[in-house]
């Protein structure tokens, strides 16, 4: 039995229907989306939970109960008195999405405040998933908290997975973003990261150049998304290789895009796949996702 945890932000989610003026509300958030994914795609025996904090009023009650229905595990989450949930607002166009986002005081942003919680949490985990998201949303001395846990985890034998998720509208400054995320690379077993987020904040004129630099800060493994490119996968002896992804005919919703391949690579590899078989699991699933709307598409994991 693997014990997976995912550390971040689920939010409340608000997306258009079709029908004008009506709008439906789930829960999505990009290491949530990861963790339901992969719910639905490991065994019984393993377990996934999830760390992050919430409020104790009504919305916070319903989020609870969909992570429970969810089969996600929920005995780590805090309960914040006088806080809620972050909330957002998707806007499509021709399949490509925008964000609106009430989140500045939610109460996620304390999830590293109590670090003796957030050691319990990890202390008999496997495998610990966060983002620069999760980063991102977190004050400063609670970054620090999170990722000397993180370090901790790692040094005992744990595997910390990272995806960077780069959003600079959540940083002061972008110079900012990079330190923090190379701190982030340098305690992680495997990266993540999005070719097309790298190129535009870091200046990388290839996926291999992104690889070869989360290398160099301190990731053993590399796998680099590259929406319909190839993907390039660096393994533990720095060696690189490519798979090319399914063609995907139809593109609705690109939400969670990136959170589901993450899903169906790790799900592939518990399995006992290569990386290269867990990158075209993970791009299959991905290709199924963008298919539909929503960030939480359950069809896609067993498509008829």
């Amino acid at each position: 039995m693997v014990r997976f945890v995912a550390i971040g932000e689920c939010m409340g989610e608000l997306a258009e229907t079709g029908t004008p003026g009506t709008l439906t509300m789930g829960f999505a958030g990009d290491t949530l989306n990861t963790a339901w994914y992969l719910r639905r795609l490991l065994t019984a025996d393993h377990q996934v939970d999830y760390i992050t904090a919430i409020g104790t009023d009504g919305l916070s009650d319903k989020m609870i109960e969909f992570f429970a229905a969810e089969g996600l595990g929920t005995q780590y989450i805090q309960r914040i008195s006088e806080k809620t949930i972050g909330l957002y607002y998707i806007t499509l166009k021709d399949g490509e999405r925008s964000f609106t986002y009430w989140r500045n005081d939610s109460a996620a942003r304390r999830l590293a405040s109590d670090p003796e919680q957030l050691e319990i949490a990890l202390e008999k985990a496997d495998i610990a998933y966060w983002s620069g998201i999760t980063l991102a949303i977190l004050p400063v001395q609670d970054r620090l908290t999170l990722l000397e846990a993180l370090g901790r985890f790692a040094g005992r034998g744990g595997r910390v997975v990272f995806d960077p998720n780069l959003r600079p509208r959540l940083w002061d400054t972008v110079e900012t973003m990079r330190g923090w995320i190379n701190r982030a690379i340098a305690v992680s077993d495997l990266c993540l990261p999005s070719f097309e987020d790298e190129a535009i904040h870091y200046g990388d004129d290839a996926p291999d150049i992104t690889a070869r630099r989360f290398r160099d800060a301190g990731a053993k493994r590399v796998v680099v998304k590259n929406g319909a490119g190839e993907i390039l996968l660096c393994d533990a002896t720095g060696d690189m290789t490519s798979v090319s992804p399914p063609v995907v005919d139809t593109i609705v919703d690109t939400t969670a895009a990136g959170d589901s391949f993450n899903a169906g690579f790790l799900a592939a590899e518990l399995a006992g796949s290569t990386m290269q078989e867990a990158a075209l699991a993970g791009a299959r699933l991905a290709g199924r996702v963008i298919g539909a709307r929503g960030a939480l598409v359950a069809a896609a994991i067993n498509p008829t």
